[in-house]
């Protein structure tokens, strides 16, 4: 019985602890857009990581219980942890923060496949366009990359048609948080290419970490039900 009330009281610390967390996400997670346009720079380089940090709490704290699909996210967030690190160095580790991303992108795919009963085809029509399409714009700039950044291109597509998948078989608050975030994920990575290799412009960091955030937490609360 004494085992009964400490569970229970675990639940409920976690249900407490639910807006303190997601109050300190955003709160890092903006203090993180504003230094990238103010200074100081070395504040960025904690808030950044500090954000996925607390990304990763969401479902480490959640009430779901422990599953393959709750341990692909967590493992997920935290390749992207390390993917962040690599990417904000000042020298240039842009290969290893993409390696470590398409490790991201394959434990979410495994997350995700974990929970579809059959596979839909029918988004891929619009996503293998799509994919074509940055290809072909994207070819000539990419130099030494473009092995690397294909690889990469077809894995976050290929996530995010799991994704959608998920949510056509079942319109369910947690498929709904996850086709959210891997939409929000592929727009943040679309936006952060064009910046790196073709032109940015003065709102670019704004966009691209503010849906990076926002897309890792959504997926992180379908792991965690934070929300």
């Amino acid at each position: 019985m004494s085992a009964l009330y400490v569970i229970s009281g675990i639940s409920q610390l976690k249900t407490i602890w639910n807006f303190p967390l997601l109050f300190l996400v955003i709160l890092s997670a903006t203090g993180c857009i504003w230094v990238e346009y103010h200074r100081p720079r070395w504040l960025f380089y904690i808030l950044k990581p500090l954000t996925m940090v607390l990304i990763i709490l969401v479902p480490l704290l959640g009430g779901q219980e422990w599953t393959i699909y709750k341990s692909m996210i967590i493992l997920g967030l935290i390749f992207s942890l390390a993917g962040d690190v690599f990417l904000m160095l000042p020298s240039d580790r842009f290969l290893l923060g993409l390696t470590a991303f398409l490790a991201t992108h394959l434990c979410y795919i495994w997350a995700f496949s974990s929970k579809i009963n059959a596979l839909n085809w029918l988004p891929l029509l619009p996503l293998i366009s799509i994919g074509a399409l940055l290809a072909y714009s994207f070819s000539p700039d990419l130099g030494k990359l473009k092995i690397p950044a294909y690889l990469y291109t077809g894995m976050i597509l290929g996530m995010f048609w799991l994704a959608w998948t998920r949510f056509i078989q079942e319109s369910d608050i947690e498929n709904m948080l996850v086709f959210l975030g891997a939409g929000l994920f592929v727009i943040s990575d679309l936006i952060l290419a064009v910046v790196r290799f073709k032109v940015g412009f003065k709102q670019d960091r704004i966009i691209i970490l503010g849906t990076y955030f926002t897309a890792q937490w959504l997926i992180a609360s379908s792991a965690g039900f934070l929300v």
